[in-house]
């Protein structure tokens, strides 16, 4: 019966181990599906403002030209905006969304529209 139950008590720890795992990679997603999410919310944004406005000028950005909220886990977030080399009428924009929980993590998304 006691060897039964230490059998059984070492199954339990492994099992305690491959959760405390889990938590922490469902935690790591739920931040990533967070920052990108506002990142995206960002692009669409940015694709949809007309030629010309300011919020489009070569350069570095901060989200609060767009009013766009951060959710709590998401720490900061700004926007480059580039003209691609050859072309004088395409933009590049990349944006990049930063988040802390154990170490810092950042995301970027790009996309390109015409001036």
């Amino acid at each position: 019966m006691l060897v039964g139950l230490v059998l059984l008590a070492v199954g339990l720890l492994a099992i305690a181990g491959m959760h405390m795992t889990s938590v922490r990679g469902n935690f790591f997603s739920s931040n990533l599906t967070q920052a990108s999410v506002c990142a995206q919310d960002c692009l669409e944004t940015l694709r949809n403002i007309p030629s010309g406005d300011a919020r489009l000028n070569v350069g570095n950005h901060a989200f609060a030209e767009l009013n766009i909220v951060l959710p709590p886990p998401i720490t900061g977030g700004s926007y480059n905006v580039s003209v691609i080399p050859g072309t004088t009428v395409m933009l590049s924009i990349v944006v990049t969304v930063s988040w802390t929980d154990s170490s810092d993590h950042t995301i970027s998304f790009t996309t390109v529209r015409f001036q």
